[in-house]
């Protein structure tokens, strides 16, 4: 773990330094701090309705700013992630993993291709180049796919309108400790019948180091840009097309690979047509096509370790193409809104590679998994009266997986399951009863939901064995059954204001996944149905004592058991708590956070999920983080924060592992966070 830490690259803090020497003059030139649009850093978020999260990703944020959907998915309550090295870990929902969760980014899907799950969709992502996250928690919605028995995730980017030619421009430079460096720009040019618009972001990072000192391999470097171009004739049409290109790289501590390459591609066209005459007041169409092409290895950006299960350099390649379609047509009459439609996808995925240096481009591609899936669904709010709604919805999808692969293992033998095409049909329906106070400050609600998720690419071809009396995962494994009720609190009043969520599920043929020591082939997995259940929640306050200041607190808890063998599910995150106090003047803000995280005793040994498992309980810890700014302009806005100011060495409880690449013990241990670090960011609105 000797690799030495570069020096923040120059070029950001003088980019940095410069813009707010340009900015500056605005500032002393401006007659009064208000209007302002900037808000101050955003620690966490608060429900804005029953079991719904929203905010804006482009807003400074606290830690530092995040690189990936994953990270950035942390202030929301009840979220935690997959840690294997500086970005892209693997979102978890109330420690529910994979396709339990819907990630969605402007409605389409974008899965990820790596058999460990290396590039998960939220890698794809860069938040700061959309307009609006949306979070519902629970599966209390059908309209946005299959599966999400643990909830939907959307990044979005709004339509932008102009009354009159012009151009919108937003932008933000960062640099940060280990050569943390970003730059973001989101450019819009329009007219009354239509616009384009470009978002391009690079960002990119040094390994860092942890509390202790030590270095921990975790840089990256990546970067997108996407293109729109829409058509809006009038105020109620809009013909969009988008075009999306990305790349990267990733050096990870808690894995036996690095992500080399992250190629993406993405394409759609959507129209919305809206206040229609009679009761449709709405139709939505879309398409999508993604593509995702990646590359993993063991030496572009570490050295092949000798003593390990690859001693020689070895690459594998893998893509997925998904391409897919939605429609909806929304009706309101009278106290009643409606929103039926039909949606679909496909995916196919293959691979390649071999040992030695680029061998995958010698090889050819081979398809091993080909996926459909076709959906009908409808939702519906009624009006019962000013203070009562009944919200619910029902689908039923079509679901069928063919396994292309002829061998099955390294070892080369023939796939029992080869041609095999499977088929299931998966019901999904929830309720939700919404009532207002009389004092109109407050709503509580309860709703009760139920969905089936047909097993994902990889319950059904990543792991090493099936169940027992199963010759493999993708004969043996069955669809996962969700029955979860979600009630909750929200009080709203002028200086106070408090919301609580609780849940209690039962999840039917649970998929979980065992791993065992395998020789030469190091850890050997195996998947299995069991029937669990889940309970835990999420509660929040924020006080207003006095103008400018602002005093806030969550809370979130997540438990899970094996009902047959009474043990803990795996991979559940501890109890955690955030604390933040800030004050904002509109022109000066400042805030404090501290996040506190229990130890977790409550784990389920060798178990767990196809990128992580339990290796053992998890020490507690707490850390402190200071951030500020300054609004030169309502378009200017200078923000810094502190994160670990009291160089903490911690870890997350989950977390891949460190590898014995970098000189981690054979033993499982898991790797530290980082130690102090310091960024600034500048945010500019034109």
């Amino acid at each position: 773990m000797s690799h030495p830490v570069r020096p923040a690259p120059r070029a950001s803090w003088l980019s940095l330094a410069i813009a707010s020497a340009l900015a500056s003059p605005f500032g002393v030139q401006a007659a009064a701090p208000d209007p302002v649009d900037f808000e101050a850093v955003v620690v966490t978020a608060s429900p804005v309705s029953p079991l719904t999260y929203e905010t804006d990703p482009k807003l400074p944020r606290q830690p530092v700013p995040a690189s990936d959907g994953a990270d950035y998915l942390k202030t929301i309550p009840g979220f935690s992630a997959v840690r294997n090295g500086g970005t892209n870990g693997d979102p978890v929902l109330r420690g529910m993993f994979g396709s339990r969760l819907n990630l969605l980014t402007n409605d389409g899907s974008m899965p990820g291709a790596c058999p460990a799950r290396m590039d998960n969709p939220m890698s794809y992502v860069s938040p700061e180049t959309y307009d609006r996250l949306v979070v519902i928690k629970g599966p209390q919605t059908v309209r946005w796919g299959p599966g999400a028995s643990a909830g939907t995730v959307r990044f979005e980017r709004r339509t932008p309108r102009f009354d009159t030619p012009g151009i919108d421009l937003t932008g933000s430079l960062l640099g940060g400790s280990f050569g943390r460096n970003d730059q973001v720009l989101d450019a819009t040019a329009g007219m009354p019948v239509g616009y384009a618009r470009l978002s391009a972001n690079r960002s990119e990072s040094d390994d860092y180091r942890d509390g202790s000192g030590d270095v921990v391999p975790s840089s990256w470097k990546k970067w997108n840009t996407d293109l729109a171009l829409g058509w809006t004739p009038d105020a109620d049409t809009l013909l969009e097309f988008n075009a999306g290109v990305g790349d990267g790289s990733a050096r990870y501590a808690g894995r036996g690979m690095d992500g080399a390459q992250f190629k993406r591609q993405s394409y759609s066209l959507r129209f919305e047509k809206s206040n229609l005459p009679g009761s449709l007041e709405r139709v939505e169409a879309s398409v999508f096509a993604n593509y995702a092409d990646h590359v993993m290895d063991n030496y572009t950006l570490r050295t092949p370790n000798p003593m390990s299960s690859m001693p020689m350099p070895m690459v594998a390649q893998v893509d997925r193409r998904t391409l897919g379609g939605r429609n909806a047509w929304t009706w309101a009459t009278g106290g009643l809104e409606l929103t039926a439609g039909i949606d679909g996808q496909q995916s196919r995925h293959r691979e390649r590679g071999g040992m030695g240096r680029n061998a995958h481009l010698a090889m050819p591609w081979v398809t091993d998994a080909n996926f459909q899936n076709a959906g009908l669904f409808a939702e519906a709010t009624w009006t019962l009266s000013a203070a009562r709604r009944l919200v619910s919805g029902a689908r039923a999808d079509r679901a069928e997986v063919t396994d292309k692969r002829t061998v099955a293992g390294m070892m080369g033998r023939p796939n029992p399951t080869a041609g095999l095409r499977r088929k299931e049909t998966l019901p999904a329906a929830f309720m939700r009863f919404e009532q207002d106070t009389t004092s109109t400050r407050g709503t509580w609600y309860a709703g009760l939901g139920h969905t089936a998720r047909m097993p994902d690419y990889w319950e059904l071809f990543s792991p090493d064995r099936g169940p027992m009396g199963a010759v493999n995962a993708f004969a043996g494994i069955h669809p996962e059954k969700t029955t979860q009720l979600d009630v909750g609190l929200q009080y709203r009043a002028p200086t106070f204001d408090a919301w609580v969520s609780a849940y209690a599920g039962r999840i039917q043929d649970y998929i979980i996944f065992a791993y065992m020591e395998g020789g030469m082939m190091g850890m050997m997995s195996s998947a299995a149905n069991v029937d669990a259940d889940i309970r835990g929640g999420e509660a929040g306050v924020e006080f207003r004592p006095a103008p400018h200041w602002k005093l806030g607190g969550t809370l979130a808890y997540a438990w899970g058991e094996n009902r047959a063998s009474g043990d803990a599910l795996p991979q559940m995150p501890p109890l955690e708590a955030r604390l933040s106090a800030g004050y904002d003047n509109r022109r000066w803000n400042a805030g404090v956070l501290v996040r506190a995280v229990s130890r977790q005793t409550r784990v389920a040994l060798n178990q767990g999920t196809v990128v992580g498992r339990d290796i053992g309980p998890s020490a507690g810890f707490a850390t402190l983080a200071l951030n500020g700014g300054y609004r030169f302009t309502d378009r200017v806005q200078l923000t810094a924060g502190v994160d670990n100011l009291f160089d903490r060495a911690y870890s997350e409880h989950l977390n891949l592992s460190g590898s014995a690449d970098f000189g981690y013990p054979a033993d499982p241990l898991r790797f530290n966070e980082p130690g102090r670090s310091a960024w600034v960011k500048l945010n500019v609105d034109y």
